[in-house]
């Protein structure tokens, strides 16, 4: 496990209570639910698990991976018989070929796994991602640039998808910083 991040997030959800906070989930995944047909669905990078939250109160399976044990144990304690919620090391893991109806990620990027995860969606499955780019009007500096997606990287990445939608906005005002960030949503062909 990349115990140096798991450490970091860890200790970021202990300090910062407000990430702790129910909040409502991304405007870019409650639309993507209307083009899914089936209703397993995985979250990757979960955080308190807004997300998979809401798709398992919309009746979704949902599987949450995060790698901090303080965020998977505060969705855990939510007690949701249709979610399981688990601490994985998002560098190294598996997933199984077309298991997933739905894949979310939002806030993390990590372009190794996308690969990954497009073999974890079934045909016609739904994947959106939702992440910060680089852009000069971003308040926060990258501590890595790598964190950052380029202009249209998204489209890039998934043109051997059918893209739904795509868009470049600025994030969420309950975010920390104000950000610019890319979304899709696109169906496994």
């Amino acid at each position: 496990m990349a115990q140096k991040d798991k450490e970091k997030w860890d200790k970021k959800y202990n300090e910062t209570p407000r990430l702790m906070k129910d909040r409502t989930p991304s405007p870019k995944v409650v639309e993507a639910i209307q083009y899914t047909r089936g209703k397993k669905a995985l979250e990757i990078a979960c955080g308190t698990g807004r997300n998979s939250i809401f798709l398992a109160e919309n009746g979704f399976e949902v599987e949450a991976f995060d790698i901090s044990e303080v965020a998977i144990n505060h969705l855990k304690k939510q007690n949701i018989k249709n979610l399981t919620a688990i601490q994985k090391d998002l560098e190294n893991f598996d997933i199984e070929k077309n298991s997933f109806d739905l894949i979310v990620q939002t806030n993390y990027l990590d372009r190794k796994i996308f690969p990954n995860l497009k073999e974890a969606l079934k045909k016609d499955g739904i994947i959106v991602i939702e992440t910060y780019m680089n852009h000069e009007e971003n308040e926060k500096p990258p501590s890595n640039p790598l964190f950052l997606l380029k202009k249209n990287e998204l489209k890039e990445i998934f043109s051997d998808f059918e893209i739904i939608k795509y868009d470049e906005y600025f994030n969420e005002k309950h975010e920390l910083y104000k950000m610019r960030k890319q979304a899709i949503i696109a169906k496994k062909l």
